[in-house]
This record gives C-alpha cells, structure tokens and sequence, in this order.
C-alpha cells in the first residue's frame, strides 16, 4: 500500500477563521482525486501546493453548501489558469443544473470541457475504472442523498479496497459489507456522545459509533473527521473511537494534514 491523503479541510458546517469544511485530495496509482469541494478550498489546495493540473475527477458527496460550495469558483479558476483536458465530476443528480447554471449566470464558461456523472442510485455501483484504480459508490445515511467512495487499486491482477470515504453520514451499518477489509477509512464523526441526541435529526455520527463502523468492518486505519466545531479539543474524538476502536490505529484529520501510506 503506499498513497497520499491531503486533507484540505475537516470541519462541519460554516467555515470560521480557523478551520474549514470538507474537502480532501487523494493520491492513489499516480492519480489525484478530490473529494469534496467546500468553500475555499481552492485557496486551501494553493497552501497545499496541489497542483491543479494533475486534477482530473471531483467526486461530490451531496448538495450541502460545507461540501460543494467551492467547486464554482475552482472550476472558474482552473479555466482561468488556461486548463483545455476535461474535468468530470461525479455527484448527486442536480449538480450539473446547479454548475452550470452559477456559470452561465456570471458569464464564466470554461474553455475546457466539463463532463458530469449524475447519480441517483441507492446502491453501490461502479462510476470509475482506470487501469490502476476503480472507484464505487458508498450509499450514506444523510438528510439529503449522498455518497460516500471507495477507491480500489490494481496489485497484479486484483483490485484491492485502499480508501473509503463517509462523510455525511448516520450510524449505518450497512456500509459494513462494502467497505469490508478496506485498509484506510475516513469516517465522519460530527459529534461527541453528549450530543448523541443530535444525530438522528441531522444525519450525523458521533466518534464512537465512528469506531464501531470500523471494528465491525475490519479496519486498518481509522480517520475521524468532519468534526462540530462546538468542542475545545480534537483529542476528545480520538478517546472516544478508542473505546470501540484501537487508540493506536486512530488518525485524527486536521486542516493542511498529509498522511503518507506506505
């Protein structure tokens, strides 16, 4: 195993002057995918000295601002910077309205083309396949229809489940036989147990039912992430997967963290 996760931002809800909403980029077989597309996120990607050229695929969650309010104006910029090879994005059916209407209002066409993958299915299905990296759907648990990703890299002639991604997401169970064995998982944890009540309501997971998902599913390394910004200290999330997860395989996500995976 041996591949790059940027995180670029990992908090929920409204951007505050010390943290960010949702967006990550993964390097995975020489690829560069990103995972999300909050408000400034590409002023964070600049920081992160990401190189926008290499970027190829946006894979979208679900239509709530923390997550896709950025992607107009990095599609506007990169078209700016005189990008010509396609960009697709995949995404909750309605992305391409919402896009490309923001752009035709401002005028901002891009001069390269824009390629979208609606989706609209509740089960998971296979959207991208390289030769080195496949990528399926992660039906999630949320007030609005959304997605998590699982991205698989080829190792001789099989494909091996690297990366999955949840966020946003209720306690879900179901994800368990799909993400099953997965070496990394990045799995939303909005809140602590005292706000367990808030769950339900708001589609959301607490750190500890974070670590049970990945006790359950058998895996490696878990990142906790997409955390309310309601809490003093990110520590507090790590102690509570712990007590259903082990502490020592426990990342915790911060905004401009690198992981390398070897």
């Amino acid at each position: 195993m041996s591949f790059k996760l940027q995180i670029i931002g990992c908090y929920a809800s409204t951007p505050r002057s010390l943290t960010n909403p949702t967006a990550q980029v993964l390097e995975l077989n020489r690829e560069l995918f990103l995972i999300d597309c909050g408000e400034g996120t590409q002023k964070e990607m600049r920081i992160a000295k990401v190189n926008f050229k290499r970027l190829s695929h946006v894979f979208i969650s679900h239509l709530h601002g923390d997550h896709f309010y950025g992607l107009p104006g990095l599609v506007t910029t990169m078209g700016a910077m005189g990008r010509t090879v396609p960009l697709t994005i995949y995404g909750p059916k309605g992305i391409k309205e919402v896009l490309t209407t923001i752009l035709k209002s401002s005028s901002s066409w891009t001069n390269y083309p824009l390629h979208f993958i609606e989706l609209d299915q509740t089960h998971s299905e296979l959207i991208y396949e390289s030769a080195s990296v496949r990528v399926h759907t992660l039906p999630l648990k949320h007030r609005v229809y959304a997605n998590g990703y699982l991205f698989e890299r080829k190792e001789s002639s099989d494909f091996v489940k690297t990366y999955a991604y949840c966020s946003d997401t209720a306690f879900n169970e179901s994800l368990v036989p799909l993400i099953n064995n997965t070496e990394v998982l990045y799995h939303e944890s909005t809140f602590l147990e005292t706000e367990r009540h808030l769950c339900e309501k708001t589609g959301h997971c607490t750190a500890l039912q974070a670590g049970q998902i990945a006790k359950i599913s058998g895996i490696k390394t878990l990142i906790l992430g997409h955390y309310s910004t309601r809490y003093k200290s990110l520590e507090l999330f790590r102690e509570e997967a712990a007590k259903s997860f082990e502490h020592e395989r426990i990342e915790l996500a911060e905004d401009q963290k690198l992981f390398e995976f070897n």
